[in-house]
């Protein structure tokens, strides 16, 4: 499902014109950004919780030249699901 695809079932679901939906849906996800890009964590209860984790600094090598490389530290965004959300991905 793309974007415009999830502003389609937010629109049907919500009963909100299209525009709505997306500025709705553009809002929720500019908010999630400033405040990862602040530090800080957004969670949703019962879907997961955004953050942002810091990634060690590593070697890794080259699988064309075979040469050690290091690879610098950085910051990176994750999700993690709520378990409501995995029990369900895991119903039979």
């Amino acid at each position: 499902m793309n974007k415009s695809e999830l502003v389609d079932q937010i629109s049907k679901k919500s009963g909100l014109s299209k525009k709505d939906s997306e500025k709705g849906l553009n809002a929720l996800l500019d908010s999630v950004k400033t405040e990862l890009k602040k530090g800080g964590k957004v969670s949703l209860v019962g879907f997961g919780t955004f953050q942002v984790m810091k990634r060690k600094a590593t070697t890794g090598v080259n699988p064309k030249t075979k040469q050690k490389i290091s690879i610098p530290a950085k910051k990176v965004a994750k999700l993690k699901f709520s378990d409501s959300v995995n029990s369900m991905l895991n119903k039979k």
